[in-house]
């Protein structure tokens, strides 16, 4: 009785600090929607009245904020990989597991692009828009199909993660996880350590992760103030099309995909992962937004074993907004622009490469990578990313969370179809605050979790 009550007694304390009056706590999606309204008001002021402090503060701000996330991206991606791959081998029919979440990662991004592309056929983003090709500048950033099948494999352990190559990360973590897995008890110590050092990124993060109003009062406060609304309005098209094909996606694609192929209730999928949306919202990072994309998707009844792989892994490839609905709408506007006829075998060109180069985005903020390989591939002038960089960071909000619902909804249906998902706790899983996630409490009921085990811990699959 005694361990029961002591393991009880943080969820008990949790509710009251102290006697006396409190001020009521304000919901962490009140303070991202008042860091918005600030940022704009704010923003506004610095440019309407030129008041050059506010406008380099906004910036500084919100630099800190998004230096503060990737300072974190490297170690973060390589150990969460590296655990990932190794906790595979608590699940049974492991290589079944990967290659379906693979199979639906393609499957939603070939309708997203696909989406993308009737949207910008439709609305024509580029026409009357007044901008020209001399509006562009040669983008410093290039992807090309060498460069990402070269660049996956480091020169050395040490570069990628100075210069924040992702994709070099990934590879080496991949490295490390499926070497362990083939030393089996010898990589014991090695793994114990990787798992400590993740945790300790993880509660770090968290730190930051409560930094976000204040980010967005930067983020978005200096993107008025330096752009203005009149350029922002040139591409009044084209941010709409973005929007409106992220949302098609996030709220008509995946509630079907929920209802039909995994048979659960979409309305519960988004109270569950509703924390990790509005962050990754604010982020524009998804690998910012890892740990709270993984813990939710636990908390929606996916294998805690499968989540660790499915989420990470996701997390540097799966891009519906970033990589399909993003680049597909960017082509046409920019061919417009440009005065380019694109045709059919074209559009089938962007598909491919949104379906097979997603990985070249990376998790991180933006997506110029990505488009830039999407604009070579198809012969397009590169200067076009120039004329997009003024509106990315409002593109980016919208692109992030679709990638981030994209990444908690696959591991849902590939659990649902495999007859793993716990469904009593998916139907139980609440949008709770972002601040109890990764909070002792929180911690504990996992521990509670993992320590008594039941038949649906076993995590079988079927054949």
């Amino acid at each position: 009785m005694s361990a029961n009550s002591a393991s009880a007694a943080p969820e008990a304390e949790q509710p009251s600090t102290g006697p006396g009056p409190r001020i009521p706590k304000v919901p962490f999606w009140a303070q991202i929607v008042a860091g918005l309204v600030l940022g704009v008001l704010l923003g506004w002021i610095a440019r309407s009245q030129d008041v050059s402090w506010l406008v380099t503060t906004l910036d500084q701000i919100g630099s800190i904020f998004v230096q503060l996330l990737k300072l974190a991206v490297a170690p973060l991606v390589f150990f969460a990989i590296l655990v990932s791959i190794t906790n595979l081998r608590k699940v049974n029919n492991a290589a079944r597991l990967a290659t379906r979440t693979l199979l639906w990662f393609m499957i939603t991004s070939l309708i997203a692009v696909a989406i993308g592309l009737a949207i910008g056929l439709i609305t024509n983003p580029g026409s009357g828009t007044g901008l020209t090709p001399k509006d562009g500048e040669l983008s410093e950033t290039k992807g090309s199909w060498i460069d990402f099948l070269t660049g996956i494999i480091p020169t050395d352990v040490i570069t990628p993660f100075t210069e924040l190559n992702v994709l070099q990360i990934v590879f080496m973590a991949a490295v490390a996880g499926i070497a362990a897995l083939k030393l089996g008890d010898k990589a014991q110590p090695i793994l114990t350590l990787s798992q400590s050092i993740l945790e300790l990124l993880q509660k770090a993060l968290w730190w930051v992760i409560r930094l976000a109003p204040l980010g967005t009062v930067g983020l978005i406060g200096y993107a008025i103030a330096d752009y203005g609304w009149d350029l922002i309005g040139k591409y009044a098209t084209f941010t709409a099309d973005v929007y409106i094909g992220c949302l098609l996606v996030m709220f008509g694609v995946y509630p079907l995909l929920l209802a039909t192929v995994a048979k659960v209730s979409p309305l519960q999928f988004f109270k569950g992962a509703w924390p990790a949306i509005q962050l990754a919202f604010v982020s524009r990072s998804s690998v910012g937004t890892m740990p709270v994309t993984q813990r939710v998707t636990e908390r929606l009844g996916v294998p805690k074993e499968y989540a660790s792989f499915a989420v990470p892994f996701g997390a540097t490839t799966k891009m519906d907004g970033c990589a399909a609905i993003y680049p597909a709408l960017a082509a046409i506007f920019i061919a417009q622009i440009f005065d380019v006829q694109l045709g059919i075998g074209d559009y089938l060109l962007i598909a491919f490469v949104s379906v097979i180069g997603s990985a070249a985005t990376a998790g991180l903020t933006g997506a110029t990578v990505m488009l830039t390989l999407t604009l070579s591939t198809l012969g397009l002038p590169l200067e076009g990313v120039g004329l997009l960089l003024a509106i990315d960071p409002i593109l980016d909000m919208i692109r992030t969370a679709t990638n981030v619902a994209g990444q908690a909804l696959v591991p849902v249906i590939v659990s649902a179809r495999e007859k793993i998902l716990d469904h009593d706790q998916y139907n139980s899983a609440s949008a709770s605050p972002i601040d109890a996630f990764g909070s002792s409490d929180d911690a504990g009921r996992d521990g509670d979790r993992d320590r008594t085990p039941g038949p649906k811990d076993a995590v079988p699959v079927t054949a």
